[in-house]
């Protein structure tokens, strides 16, 4: 029998340009404080991380610059679209961002924002390094050439 997939875990937005512009070293997971306006437009799937990152500021973690879209239905009492938005995350976690960022020189970007299987907004963010433009055209040429490389295998198990 097939298994039903969980209707409370659900993508909410994606930030593919991250992998693009970063090489991802690690990755974790975070809870982020909303309010119930933003919750219910996250419902409805009005977000973008895109263009956000998270910093740590005075012993927290903060998103900045993420969308979510307002939510119409709260009119006067609804949310500001690109407010900061605290992340939550265990006080080991803290410190290790802070030391990747402060000393070693490294971003913090979410990759993804998604209800998780208990319907609770979580985001994955990664620790990372800015890539080269060099870089960027190494990763491209690789995913051409695995591209070309599966397309020729279908090809030859054709035959």
């Amino acid at each position: 029998m097939a298994t039903k997939s969980d209707p409370n875990s659900k993508l909410i937005a994606e930030n593919r340009r991250a992998r693009f512009d970063y090489h991802i070293e690690s990755d974790l997971e975070a809870g982020i404080m909303l309010l119930g306006s933003e919750v219910k437009s996250l419902r409805q799937g009005g977000s973008n991380i895109a263009e956000s990152y998270a910093s740590v500021e005075g012993g927290e973690l903060w998103l900045i610059n993420g969308y979510i879209a307002p939510y119409r239905e709260a009119k006067t009492w609804g949310h500001e679209e690109r407010r900061r938005r605290k992340l939550l995350v265990s006080r080991k976690e803290l410190s290790r961002l802070w030391n990747a960022t402060a000393r070693e020189g490294m971003t913090i970007v979410p990759i993804r924002m998604y209800f998780n299987d208990r319907g609770i907004v979580k985001i994955k963010l990664g620790i990372a390094k800015g890539k080269k433009l060099a870089d960027k055209r190494e990763t491209s040429a690789k995913r051409d050439w695995d591209r070309e490389k599966a397309r020729l295998l279908k090809m030859s198990k054709r035959d």
